[in-house]
């Protein structure tokens, strides 16, 4: 009998996606595109992430057509608004960044195994990790895992 490997599920944060583009980001970025497109990671996108890019250039709204047809897509319910805002009410981001919020508990809520994203200041932050975990757990959802597409990339 031979097994197989279960697939890696990646939350795609606006940034990500905006990175492919930016010149800060771009190389890392695109690497990871291409291991998306080659089957060897699923795409996670959320309606928060749709919404974002509907006022971005028109690049990055193409480079979004090409991923939603290889993506897992989630929209963001009442029970991740309610994680959303423990992660406010918390303070470990402020009301001016709920969506960042949002796209944190969709990946948790719908177990995603990872969330990647290139927002260093509200997400991919050494201390807020452990806050958005622990407000996970006391909600009775896993931890999740957070990292830049550098990290990601490194490991395959």
């Amino acid at each position: 009998m031979k097994m197989t490997m279960k697939k890696t599920y990646i939350y795609l944060d606006t940034s990500v996606i905006g990175g492919y583009y930016d010149q800060e980001f771009a190389e890392a970025s695109q690497t990871l595109f291409a291991i998306i497109e080659k089957g060897e990671l699923i795409p996670v996108i959320s309606n928060v992430t749709v919404e974002e890019i509907e006022g971005a250039p028109d690049t990055i709204k193409q480079l979004l057509k090409r991923l939603l047809p290889i993506s897992k897509y989630y929209d963001a319910n009442e029970e991740v608004v309610l994680l959303a805002r423990a992660y406010l009410d918390r303070k470990i981001i402020s009301e001016n960044y709920f969506d960042d919020c949002l796209h944190i508990a969709i990946a948790t809520v719908f177990n995603v195994d990872l969330l990647v994203s290139w927002n260093f200041k509200h997400i991919v932050n050494f201390k807020k990790i452990p806050q958005f975990n622990a407000v996970n757990i006391e909600s009775g959802y896993k931890p999740i895992s957070i990292y830049s597409p550098l990290e990601v990339i490194q490991n395959e």
